[in-house]
């Protein structure tokens, strides 16, 4: 095998030239595996208070004991309906309280007051319309008309009879 090694420099001794080669790759080859980088590439290291963040923490937990509290609260509420006969409490005895009931009464009772004297003014008043004379008038208008008309109002006994056969003719038919 020391006869086919050709070395790059020229030698007296392959043998001794390849054995030489190989510790000088050897070495090599371990200075490469245990080679260290330069430069560093990891980045800044996050402070542990940072990484930790432990008022998200205490947060999250405190959501967690809300929401096993509210749980219980309804698991408790659901066995007391198991337990029970099942009976609907659908009363409620509370008075509905609203804070402006006094001021709307109040002012009910102003409008009231306001509406009664308007009535007391309008029935004390004497009426301004003379029926009597609009009658008068009413007369005089159908006396003038009755004067300017060429034919007389109203229908005669004997229009109001061929009116009357007329009507039971296109009936009849």
């Amino acid at each position: 095998m020391h006869r086919a090694y050709q070395p790059l420099k020229p030698s007296t001794n392959k043998l001794l030239q390849q054995r030489w080669d190989q510790t000088r790759y050897k070495e090599h080859v371990r200075k490469v595996k245990a080679a260290q980088p330069m430069v560093d590439t990891k980045g800044i290291q996050t402070p542990a208070h940072v990484q930790l963040n432990l008022k998200k923490l205490q947060s999250e937990e405190e959501k967690l004991a809300i929401i096993d509290r509210d749980n219980h609260l309804l698991a408790s509420k659901l066995a007391d309906i198991m337990r029970s006969k099942g009976r609907v409490d659908h009363r409620n005895n509370y008075p509905e309280i609203s804070l402006h009931t006094k001021k709307r009464r109040d002012e009910l009772q102003e409008v009231s007051r306001q509406n009664q004297a308007i009535l007391q003014r309008i029935t004390s008043r004497e009426s301004e319309y003379r029926r009597q004379v609009w009658e008068e008038n009413w007369e005089r208008v159908e006396r003038r008309r009755d004067d300017i008309a060429r034919y007389p109002r109203g229908i005669t006994s004997a229009q109001q009879s061929k009116t009357v056969e007329y009507a039971c003719n296109e009936t009849c038919k």
